[in-house]
């Protein structure tokens, strides 16, 4: 009988994860491996563009890595929101003056330099005298004159060239808009149905809206609320909580708010996240001269390793990936810098200080239980049985020196845990008694190659096992000569 042949197993020699988006430079099935081999720990999948078809393909190439390389894989979906377009041009584009008038209306009939089409009901309806409109990222700005039932009278402050179908943001008000479109709840349905592992919900204005997504989502995926709207930053904390993790979409939050205010609302969202243990990815241009060039900026460079001061769980790369000349560079020079960054002590410093304190819960004071002991024994590694993820997840939020291994009987939970920090997640068979998880803890760390024989490590656990939220148990577990049987 012929066998498979499975390839090595792929390790990290960091715990900061890279999330990398596919698209029309890494649609290849070997493309999408080099990007993993390089240090991709989850892949994206933007449904603002392709289609179904190109989803599904790049997904079962996903799939099929994961079996070769026995590393559990997570996929993002990001579904694209409510996007808000201005109509269509006469001559296909306008070049606005400062201080002329431009005038916003329903009617469908193509623009010219006094107005253009604004099919956007809630726009109007929300509108203020006073209120700004960003055009193109907001190449082009334009204030609330006067507001009339079916238009806006704007005067341009920051004018430019504009053409066909260009964005608009609005910062300044929260708009009554569902977060999911019925493009979404299509693409939603689909993505749902593949097994992608997070959903990317855009636009997030309110904790509302984390609600909404979770009647349809429920546990079928995790859900990452993006936070790139002013209003969300008002509802921070309830976002979060509800949210299985965020990303600090830095693109549109960027046109919202002011340049100088972006940094601090990173570190704030980063902060936050981390004290309520949700992972965080931070996102958008963190690489962006590398889609053209194939080394970074300096300035990118100290970007990424920012990130990684700030304590976040994952960063991203899009474009640099998904239409890029240099994706597998990209990816390699993001995982160098993160693993610099964790090799010095002042990051090191800076996490320790950062730490919160555990909830007044078991779970909670096991897994700051579990880090003390790993340091004080010097363990080679803590392994975290889990049926969810929330024990794993707990350990990650305590940044522990050692190595942290999920092992699990149910493969979601592996390909949602890729995304937290400093946690490398294991496909194992179910267990029934401590004992038998405590040798089958050795087995795996030592198969991981992060334990050699006599090494202790720290095994957490809830027992009775199959039971969902219930850590209760540490034991500390010395390695010993039980023959390993790799599997077939």
């Amino acid at each position: 009988m012929t066998r498979s042949v499975r390839s090595p197993r792929i390790s990290r020699d960091r715990r900061t994860k890279i999330v990398a988006t596919l698209g029309p430079a890494s649609a290849d099935p070997k493309v999408i491996e080099s990007l993993f081999k390089a240090g991709v720990d989850v892949f994206r999948l933007n449904f603002s563009h392709g289609d179904h078809a190109d989803h599904a393909a790049r997904l079962e190439t996903i799939r099929a890595l994961e079996a070769r390389y026995r590393r559990p894989i997570g996929v993002l979906a990001d579904i694209q929101g409510p996007k808000l377009r201005i109509g269509r041009f006469q001559a296909g584009h306008v070049v606005l003056a400062n201080g002329r008038p431009f005038r916003l209306d329903f009617d469908p009939t193509p623009g010219n330099l006094d107005r253009v089409n604004l099919p956007h009901p809630e726009i109007i309806s929300a509108a203020q005298i006073g209120m700004r409109l960003l055009l193109d990222d907001g190449k082009v700005q334009l204030r609330v004159t006067r507001v009339a039932p079916d238009h806006l009278q704007t005067e341009v402050i920051v004018g430019g060239r504009l053409s066909d179908r260009k964005g608009v943001n609005v910062p300044d008000v929260a708009l009554d808009i569902a977060a999911l479109t019925q493009k979404d709840r299509a693409d939603l349905a689909f993505a749902l149905e593949a097994g992608v592992d997070f959903v990317g919900l855009s636009f997030v204005q309110s904790a509302r809206d984390v609600i909404e997504a979770r009647e349809i989502i429920g546990d079928r995926a995790w859900i990452v609320s993006k936070i790139e709207k002013p209003q969300a930053l008002a509802d921070l904390e309830a976002i979060v909580e509800l949210s299985d993790g965020v990303m600090v979409a830095r693109g549109d939050l960027g046109v919202e708010l002011p340049p100088e205010e972006v940094p601090l609302a990173q570190k704030r969202i980063v902060s936050v996240s981390t004290r309520l243990g949700k992972p965080v990815i931070v996102a958008t241009q963190m690489l962006e001269s590398m889609i053209s060039a194939p080394t970074p900026t300096r300035a990118e460079a100290s970007d990424v390793a920012g990130a990684v001061f700030d304590g976040t769980d994952a960063v991203m790369l899009s474009a640099e990936t998904a239409a890029g000349q240099f994706p597998i560079e990209a990816v390699s020079v993001m995982s160098r810098i993160l693993a610099r960054v964790e090799r010095d002590e002042g990051w090191r410093t800076l996490t320790d200080r950062r730490r919160s304190k555990p909830e007044r819960s078991s779970s909670d004071a096991i897994a700051a239980a579990a880090r003390q002991v790993a340091e004080a024994i010097e363990a080679a590694a803590i392994v975290a049985y889990t049926q969810t993820g929330g024990s794993a997840l707990r350990i990650s939020r305590e940044r522990p020196l050692r190595p942290v291994v999920a092992v699990s009987p149910v493969i979601n939970t592996g390909r949602r845990l890729a995304l937290a920090w400093g946690v490398e997640a294991v496909d194992v068979p179910p267990v029934e008694r401590m004992t038998d998880a405590v040798v089958q803890a050795c087995e795996t760390a030592r198969r991981q190659g992060l334990a050699a024989l006599h090494d202790e490590i720290v095994v957490v656990a809830g027992v009775p096992f199959g039971t969902a939220g219930g850590t209760n148990a540490l034991r500390v577990a010395k390695v010993g000569a039980r023959a390993i049987r790799e599997e077939d």
